[in-house]
C-alpha cells in the first residue's frame, strides 16, 4: 500500500583517490537535502561487507568484511521525500549546487532507482 512517500535509492561507484572528497561532499549534500522542504530522510551507506554463502546466512554467521583494495568504492543513497514533485525540485536544486563535485568523484553515472514506498 502506498503511504505517500517517494524514494530514491542511488548507487555510486567512487574513484579510490576521491574517497575523502566524496565523503566530505556527502556531508554537505545531506545537510542541503535535510533542509529542503518535503524531505523526510537522507541516508548514505558505504559498502564495507559482503554476504557469506547461503549456509553461513542460515546458521546466523555475520557478513564478511571487505579486505581487498577495490577498483572503486560503492556508496548508496537512501532519500525519502513527500512526493515525486518534491523529488524533482530537490534533485534540481542539488544538481545545480553539487553536480560538478559529484561527477569528479565518480567512475560512471550513478544507478538511480525511484519509486513509491510500500512499507
Amino acid at each position: 500500500m502506498f503511504d505517500g512517500s517517494f524514494v530514491e535509492v542511488c548507487i555510486y561507484e567512487v574513484k579510490p583517490d576521491r574517497i575523502q572528497e566524496f565523503e566530505e561532499l556527502v556531508e554537505k549534500v545531506t545537510q542541503h537535502h535535510r533542509e529542503f522542504p518535503g524531505v523526510k530522510d537522507v541516508r548514505y551507506i558505504k559498502r564495507t561487507h559482503r554476504p557469506g554463502n547461503f549456509s553461513d546466512a542460515k546458521s546466523g554467521k555475520p557478513p564478511i568484511r571487505l579486505t581487498r583494495k577495490p577498483k572503486f568504492y560503492t556508496y548508496i543513497l537512501y532519500w525519502e521525500l513527500d512526493d515525486a514533485e518534491t523529488h524533482g525540485k530537490a534533485t534540481g536544486a542539488g544538481l545545480e549546487k553539487f553536480f560538478r563535485e559529484f561527477n569528479r568523484c565518480l567512475v560512471k553515472a550513478p544507478k538511480i532507482i525511484l519509486g513509491e514506498r510500500i512499507q
